[in-house]
């Protein structure tokens, strides 16, 4: 298996994806390749702004499902890694929203599987 490293596909180049949204679905972060066999392996990491704890919620491949809810509190002026290589494939996509919007950025990089 060959990967290749590569910026979030809600990211601009690289940058910072802006967590605009309060509810599901959420701020689109990434979506995986459109492929059952092919893996995206996914490192996040978030940025909390604010000056008080902010609840974040990764929608993971599925917007409905607790199950598919990743939740974190985020502390203030903080930047915490919250995603440590976890997979995604088949077109299924992560969002994002927070109790608060455009106080919480999602920084992260995929390793793509060709």
């Amino acid at each position: 298996m060959a990967y290749t490293r590569e910026p979030l596909s809600g990211s601009t180049h690289g940058r910072g994806v802006k967590v605009a949204a309060t509810g599901t679905p959420g701020t689109t972060i990434h979506t995986g390749q459109a492929s059952t066999t092919l893996t995206d392996v996914v490192t996040l990491y978030a940025t909390n702004t604010d000056t008080v704890t902010r609840r974040l919620t990764l929608e993971w491949g599925g917007t409905t499902a607790v199950d598919d809810h990743l939740i974190y509190d985020l502390p203030p002026k903080s930047v915490v890694p919250i995603v440590p290589d976890l997979i995604i494939r088949n077109s299924l996509v992560i969002k994002a929203f927070c109790d608060t919007a455009n106080v919480v950025t999602i920084h992260g990089f995929v390793n793509v599987e060709a």
